[in-house]
């Protein structure tokens, strides 16, 4: 197969992100001095009181759930709808609270929504949040014949002492990674056009179907000690979510042995042929999840994960900025290595 990017499956990054940044700008009419956090960051933030910070994320599937129709299996995009937004929440110091769902279908087909459904309860039970409600739309002629879209809204806990990122990220602090469950909730646009043969690759579908990792119960400890001092989710463009931590710095991150991540990342780079370039700034590469700590604190922290069931390794660490140069990342993967500027 000749090397397909992200771009050339139908995805384009640069005009989403500057789409983004419209937003931002037209919504400044309606932000008020208790909005703390606006669009652009993992999470709104928002005082509720001096003491109380609330955090609201959201977000959906996108094309996975083509892989769900495909197989009719529809309760894996559940977790991932749950997953994708509290996962958002920890990466400014927040503990989810309560989740709000919304379904939309041409037709509802019961049995499918109970699929559906209880995935979203499953991934609210490990994220330790409530499913306080949600909205289910039926619109007939909108959706095609056995298709439905997925929203998901999360809201959180912070007080501003423990909010994340602490503004001194510095040189010397150590990275730390969590093993993701394979390719989460990002890149599928791309990794369908790899599937050759859905028939003779169903089992490689089913894999691709793997829910997104949920870290609330391993992080929420951590964050209540404040022994962290930023946190990276990383999802849609990749490593270059690691500036969003802070973009004064720069970082140098050393992925584990292909034998230690999920094995679909080989398959990824073997029937795509993609530079290690446009994979990491497409996929997780096995890292569902970076943290920065102090240097001091950092055995005591992979302890911490460990005990709490997480595959977890030191990666690297922050490194200051290359005199006139913006935030990079400079990333190596077994011989290869690429630097990742962000802008």
């Amino acid at each position: 197969m000749s090397t397909l990017d992200y771009e050339q499956a139908g995805v384009n990054r640069d005009l989403a992100d500057r789409f983004v940044e419209k937003i931002a700008r037209l919504s400044k009419v309606t932000l008020n001095s208790r909005v703390k956090a606006s669009i652009g960051g993992y999470a709104s933030l928002f005082a509720l009181n001096p003491k109380q910070w609330l955090a609201a994320s959201t977000d959906g599937v996108g094309t996975k759930l083509k892989l769900a129709f495909q197989l009719g299996i529809h309760h894996s995009v559940g977790i991932d709808l749950v997953a994708m937004s509290v996962n958002d929440l920890l990466c400014v110091g927040a503990e989810p609270l309560f989740f709000l769902d919304y379904f939309a279908t041409g037709r509802i087909q019961k049995e499918v929504a109970e699929q559906v459904i209880s995935g979203v309860v499953e991934g609210c039970r490990q994220a330790s949040c409530a499913l306080v409600g949600g909205e289910t739309a039926e619109m007939p002629d909108f959706y095609a014949s056995g298709e439905y879209d997925l929203a998901g809204f999360a809201v959180g806990l912070v007080h501003p002492s423990q909010v994340l990122p602490r503004k001194k990220v510095g040189p010397g602090d150590v990275l730390i990674g969590l093993r993701s469950s394979g390719c989460h909730s990002n890149g599928y646009s791309l990794l369908r056009k790899l599937i050759a043969d859905p028939v003779e690759e169903e089992a490689r579908m089913r894999e691709l179907l793997t829910p997104t990792r949920i870290y609330v119960k391993a992080l929420a400890p951590l964050l209540k000690l404040k022994a962290l001092k930023g946190l990276a989710h990383i999802t849609g463009s990749g490593f270059l979510n690691l500036p969003r931590i802070s973009d004064r710095v720069s970082y140098e991150v050393n992925l584990p042995p292909a034998s230690q991540r999920p094995g679909i990342f080989e398959w990824v780079r073997d029937r795509s042929q993609l530079s290690l370039e446009e994979r990491a700034q497409t996929f997780n590469l096995g890292v569902g999840m970076i943290l920065v700590v102090e240097a001091k604190k950092a055995a005591d922290v992979l302890k911490k994960l460990k005990r709490s069931g997480e595959k977890a390794w030191i990666l690297g660490e922050v490194v200051k900025k290359r005199a006139k140069a913006g935030s990079e990342i400079f990333l190596k993967e077994d011989q290869n290595s690429v630097t990742l500027r962000y802008s």
